[in-house]
């Protein structure tokens, strides 16, 4: 396959991220859980472009709910439809491709700044084209950890928010840029070093822990599993010493 094709139609698809008309158009799925007709167009485009280029793998997208097939991609248009609408410029596509038990290629396109992360499996991972290395595997005190806290998931603030205050006693700091993709992209990049997320879907997790995982990085639910990609899960993401250190921190979470 040719992946760069596939990279070049995510960043096509990011330009309609850019179109202020269509971020205007918002539509509430429930409370507080934001779709725009950029997410829908996003979704619509490359659904019909990879129709074209694989016709024979499956689709699966946050917008878009339909039979699971072994081999498919995994969208989510706009990981971060909440900034999207709020003009807080921290967004992503994020596509992956799952290949029967595992996710093979995975890119993550910021089209506000220009970043693109990509990773093929047992290849390695890049950022706009330079190989990224193994990121730091620092100790939680000189650590900055993300933490998500899904405005759909209220009912559980007050655990996740206790979690976070014992977290951020121990770590440098806290962040909460509130794009699952982007946060672990940038765990991979060096930028942060953990994130942590009681409830996340595989479309906001699967194309990024392929590029933490070629970054040396771990990522598994609060038990301990590896993470599965047909249905909500706990994520934690770090380096080994941070991923080891928040999976002590959520044992008494779960």
């Amino acid at each position: 396959m040719n992946y760069d094709l596939i990279i070049d139609l995510v960043k096509k698809a990011g330009k309609l991220a850019l179109d202020s008309k269509l971020r205007l158009h918002v539509e509430m799925k429930g409370a507080a859980d934001f779709v725009t007709e950029v997410d829908l167009k996003i979704s619509d485009y490359l659904k019909k472009e990879l129709a074209v280029l694989t016709p024979d793998i499956g689709f699966m997208s946050e917008e878009e709910k339909s039979e699971i097939q072994p081999r498919r991609w995994i969208l989510d248009p706009i990981d971060g439809t909440t900034n999207l609408v709020y003009n807080y410029n921290m967004s992503s596509v994020s596509l992956a491709l799952f290949d029967t038990d595992k996710v093979v290629f995975g890119v993550v396109h910021n089209p506000f700044n220009g970043e693109t992360f990509t990773a093929i499996r047992g290849q390695g991972a890049w950022l706009n084209g330079e190989k990224l290395g193994n990121a730091p595997d620092r100790q939680i005190t000189d650590s900055i950890i993300e933490f998500g806290a899904g405005s759909t998931h209220k009912d559980q603030a007050e655990q996740t928010f206790m979690l976070a205050k014992e977290v951020f006693e121990e770590c440098l700091d806290l962040r909460r840029i509130c794009s699952s993709a982007l946060a672990i992209c940038y765990i991979a990049a060096g930028r942060l070093n953990g994130y942590f997320e009681k409830v996340l879907k595989p479309w906001d997790y699967a194309a990024a822990v392929l590029l933490l995982e070629e970054c040396g990085g771990k990522a598994c639910d609060w038990q301990g599993n590896l993470l599965q990609y047909e249905n909500p899960t706990s994520i934690i993401c770090g380096m080994p010493k941070v991923a080891e250190f928040l999976l002590k921190k959520v044992s008494k979470y779960m």
